[in-house]
């Protein structure tokens, strides 16, 4: 039996749990200095001057930067261009890796401390004297567009970096002109903090000797940060910088970035010839981490008589922050506005998006990145749609759902979908759980002095995120396809490099599982290598939930180019046509024979040419191939949950989740049924719990656990999870992707589900989170 679709144990799992992971911070060069960052206090301020006099003279202290000793080198790029409306270029201020004139957001580098030992950075930071004049800050959307605001960026008029559009206007203005019906409602998207486990870490060693440049940190897709930082920033060759990525704790898009961090870090370290190590404190995480979400809008939906969508109309508005982080302008467009398809055919969709700069962190791709915004905007305006015109909501979902004989599907808003099946997701959501008795369960409930309710999400996501050719036409300024070198060894095992990098994904895991598969090779025999750029070949690195759907297509192809150089081996040493030569369960046959040749025969011929086809085929056994992937993979699926509010405190309790997706292939149902259960946690947590809030001054007022609440395992419930598999049919793997699935998909569900509970009291709407205080008003609002 192969391993491909079984629950293996994850290999890398018995190193993290034996305390044996090898972390940026776990790592320590001889001679290390130790950076601390002075930030800014406020969220905008000139900055008139900096004396640093009484701080170099502290104890242990290396050097001091600011601004001006980075003079000559470039700012922190972004990596991808949104046009306007009428084709203009986005407004793209500069962002300087250390502040020079203005401070932006509270958190802003100002300038890096270097010391013998962190406490003593630390400290000397403290010392630091910044003569900051404090200016007048926005610090939200409804702020930064409100006639006369101060300005973010003096190039950046009335704070807008750019008014982009979708679809087409005049389909849906003659879709609401014949409507019998329009719903429309405001959404709020909710600011989050990534929060990964793990917070950002970079240290930076310069060999002067070799003119060698190497930066270990905390990075989702090393090659990136190497071609950014390299050729963008410092005007470093890339042959002359190794970024290395160890093992990473958590991501979720916070750690794929460039940040001004680990850019200043590098050029300290170059300028001191000496290793520089900088590990951000959660404060710093909270203040400076690329944050996620924060988009408003007001979506309109057009229905005949018979609650068919004729036409959907939305017109958002997104929050960049004070900068452009690198794949920012890219989450509110065209990883958002692509979505509002959904899982339903409705003909006619026009997508309105202006971004806004504001005096806070920046703002970029938070786990499912643009589509649970689109998802979450959808299915509570379906569910308002069902409520308004009196019909059944899991009908109205089902008279709408893209049937699976429509596929390939054409969108109005530019994608195609290639398959699957919504409706028998939906249908398996449903009876695992057991809607149709959830009636007598809130009976039930209602006896106890609780309000029961249930939400239901039809949701569909776009990942794998590709081809090259469609995203460079889209603004995207680097290529997406995926690196993989195959290296069998002379007595058949296997080594793997892999371009996408591992964060707690279980790559090391599934990709083996693949390779094993493929060449009929023990499981343990197969080695994942991934996170240096000396070592793999240029790869993009993982977001977007494409590792398996690109970078595993990439080791397929790798594969396939091993398997045919093995059967021209094969071929000469059964003196046979290699036309004639079989490869199946790791044996090289000749056809209609019982003659063959093992893989490890194979290979040890390769390494030992002793009786061997010199003249056609060089010695080794190793292939490198890059995967393009031809179009997006398209997973989805139905999420319902059920809870429980008490009207008395508006505390919620989640009783139950059920999630029915259609991921593509399944390589390890526990790696997916693992990603799902994460995302799922994430996708409560952004409904009920996370808030990441500024006040009017751009101060952070959620800077910290003891203010910013994130889900605990007494907030979850155990959740069934099933799967509709209708495997993706352009690409070698057939996997259409899971990481994010589960934060995409249930947090309508959840909300829906608390509006289901309170809609007996008269309330229609909650925004996220529905932390008790909010529930709690929302009763007594509607009870007058």
């Amino acid at each position: 039996m192969g391993s491909i679709g079984q629950p293996l144990k994850r290999k890398e799992d018995h190193r993290f749990l034996t305390g044996r992971g090898k972390y940026t911070d776990d790592i320590v060069r001889p001679n290390q200095a130790y950076a601390y960052f002075v930030r800014s206090p406020y969220a905008h301020a000139k900055i008139n001057g900096i004396d640093k006099a009484e701080a170099e003279k502290a104890d242990g202290v290396v050097a001091i930067f600011t601004g001006a000793d980075l003079e000559g080198i470039g700012g922190v790029p972004c990596g991808w261009q949104i046009h306007n409306k009428d084709g203009t270029p986005m407004a793209e201020p500069p962002h300087p890796a250390l502040c020079t004139d203005k401070a932006l957001f509270v958190g802003d580098e100002v300038a890096i401390v270097i010391a013998e030992t962190k406490a003593q950075a630390k400290a000397a930071a403290q010392l630091v004297m910044v003569d900051y004049e404090p200016l007048p800050a926005v610090s939200s959307i409804k702020a930064a567009i409100a006639e006369g605001a101060p300005l973010v960026h003096a190039d950046a008029a009335n704070n807008r970096c750019f008014d982009w559009h979708l679809g087409e206007k005049d389909p849906v203005d003659a879709a609401f002109a014949k409507a019998d019906h329009v719903v429309e409602m405001d959404v709020v998207n909710n600011r989050l903090v990534p929060n990964a486990m793990e917070p950002r870490s970079a240290i930076c060693e310069y060999d002067p000797s070799s003119d060698m440049t190497t930066l270990w940190t905390t990075s989702q897709n090393p090659h990136l940060i190497r071609l950014l930082l390299g050729a963008f920033v410092l005007q470093i060759p890339e042959h002359k910088l190794r970024v290395i990525a160890p093992d990473v704790g958590g991501g979720f898009g916070s750690k794929i970035y460039l940040y001004a961090e680990e850019t200043v870090v590098t050029w300290a370290a170059r300028k001191l010839a000496r290793p520089v190590k900088w590990t951000a404190e959660r404060t710093e995480s909270f203040q400076a981490d690329a944050h996620g979400r924060d988009q408003i809008g007001h979506a309109r939906l057009a229905l005949d008589k018979d609650g068919n969508f004729l036409g959907l109309h939305i017109k958002n508005k997104a929050n960049m922050g004070a900068y452009l982080s690198t794949f920012a302008p890219a989450v509110p467009t065209y990883l958002h506005g692509t979505l509002f398809a959904g899982v339903y055919k409705t003909p006619a969709i026009y997508v309105e998006v202006e971004a806004v700069f504001t005096n806070t962190a920046p703002v970029d791709a938070y786990r499912g990145a643009g589509r649970p915004e689109a998802t979450y905007q959808l299915e509570r305006l379906v569910d308002k749609a069902a409520a308004q015109l009196g019909m059944d909501k899991i009908e109205l979902r089902r008279k709408n759902m893209i049937p699976k004989e429509a596929f390939p599907y054409q969108t109005p808003v530019a994608l195609q979908y290639d398959t699957g099946d919504f409706i028998a997701c939906l249908d398996l959501g449903l009876k695992s759980a057991d809607w149709d008795g959830f009636e007598a369960r809130r009976e039930e409930a209602k006896k106890r002095g609780k309000l029961r309710g249930i939400g239901i999400s039809t949701y569909l996501e776009a990942c794998g995120i590709a081809p090259s050719a469609l995203v460079g036409q889209l603004g995207a300024r680097a290529g997406l396809y995926e690196s993989a070198t195959i290296r069998v060894h002379p007595t058949g095992s296997v080594t793997v490099f892999t371009g996408t990098h591992s964060h707690g994904q279980g790559h090391e895991t599934a990709f083996a599982q693949i390779v094993a598969d493929h060449f009929g090779v023990d499981f343990e025999a197969v080695d994942i290598q991934h996170g240096d750029t000396s070592q793999t070949a240029f790869g993009m690195g993982t977001y977007g939930s494409r590792s398996l759907a690109v970078g595993g297509s990439a080791i397929v192809k790798a594969a396939d180019k091993v398997v045919a150089k093995g059967k021209k081996i094969a071929a000469h040493l059964l003196e046979a046509s290699e036309a004639d030569i079989e490869f199946e369960d790791g044996k090289f046959t000749v056809k209609g024979t019982d003659r063959s040749k093992t893989f490890g025969e194979v290979a040890l011929t390769a390494y030992v040419p002793h009786n061997y086809p010199i003249e056609e085929v060089e010695p080794g056994l190793e292939e490198t191939a890059f995967y393009d992937p031809k179009n997006f993979t398209y997973p989805g699926g139905c999420h319902i949950c059920e809870l429980e509010v008490d009207p008395e405190t508006g505390m919620i309790e989640v009783c139950n989740i059920t999630v029915a997706d259609d991921v593509g292939r399944v390589i390890n149902p526990m790696i997916v049924e693992g990603q799902i259960h994460g995302g799922v946690a994430q996708g409560v947590g952004q409904a009920l719990y996370e808030g990441c809030i500024y006040d009017d001054d751009g101060q952070l007022l959620t800077g910290s656990y003891m203010n910013y609440t994130m889900p605990r395992a007494a907030d979850l419930p155990m959740m069934t999870v099933g799967n509709h598999v209708t495997p993706c049919t352009h690409n070698p793997v057939g996997a259409k992707g899971v990481g994010e699935v589960g934060s995409i998909g249930v947090t309508p569900a959840v909300i829906n589900a608390v509006v289901d509970a309170l809609s007996p009291l008269g309330v229609k709407d909650i925004e996220m989170p529905a932390t008790p205080q909010r529930v709690w008003a929302a009763i007594r609002a509607a009870q007058g």
